[in-house]
């Protein structure tokens, strides 16, 4: 009896003594900061990061080396925005990316998860052909322009490419072309006709 007697008295004295004994009192302040820590509300938005590059600047005392960060953002809906931003460090380059393009953010008109009709976006050197296509049939688009185009929340569409490939002319040259779209219903009531009429 006694030799159990000091085994209690032993683990007792341990469990006291322990770290996990002393974590008893500030788990509950923890916890309590587990269950506030999530006060951001949740984006509406869905970011995607198209590119990161290396940028040098040459200075007096020499280079200095940057990241620039090319994203798109959108909410599936119709409505997206892209942003650049450049910085010392990889997170913050996106960071401030992020923000400059739910600054940025559009609307695009959508008919029947594709686009109203076809068209050709030019920005500097690159051009893109969107045109619609029927269900069934995805994203047909190359890396950067589906970024844009998916996050659009265009499910159905075929675009090709021609001039440069620059990932940043791309994105842009998208962009255009889909804010140069218009739907049955604007181009009737800029002309003052029925949809019917047209």
């Amino acid at each position: 009896m006694a030799e159990n007697e000091q085994i209690n008295v032993e683990e007792t004295a341990s469990e006291v003594s322990s770290p996990k004994g002393k974590k008893n009192f500030p788990a509950k302040a923890k916890g309590e900061r587990k269950e506030r820590a999530p006060r951001k509300e949740a984006s509406e938005f869905e970011k995607r990061v198209v590119s990161v590059r290396r940028v040098t600047k040459v200075v007096k005392g020499g280079r200095t080396l940057r990241f620039s960060a090319l994203v798109v953002v959108g909410d599936g809906k119709g409505r997206v925005g892209l942003g650049i931003g450049k910085s010392k460090d990889v997170s913050s380059s996106i960071e401030k990316a992020t923000t400059i393009a739910k600054r940025n953010v559009k609307t695009v008109p959508i008919v029947n998860g594709t686009i109203p009709h076809e068209i050709i976006g030019k920005y500097s050197a690159t051009s893109i052909m969107l045109l619609p296509a029927p269900e069934g049939t995805g994203v047909i688009a190359g890396g950067s322009a589906r970024a844009v185009i998916e996050l659009a929340g265009i499910k159905n569409i075929v675009t090709k490419i021609h001039g440069s490939s620059n990932k940043i002319n791309c994105v842009k040259a998208t962009m255009e072309g889909l804010l140069g779209l218009r739907t049955r219903e604007e181009i009737a009531r800029r002309r003052g006709k029925s949809v019917k009429e047209i």
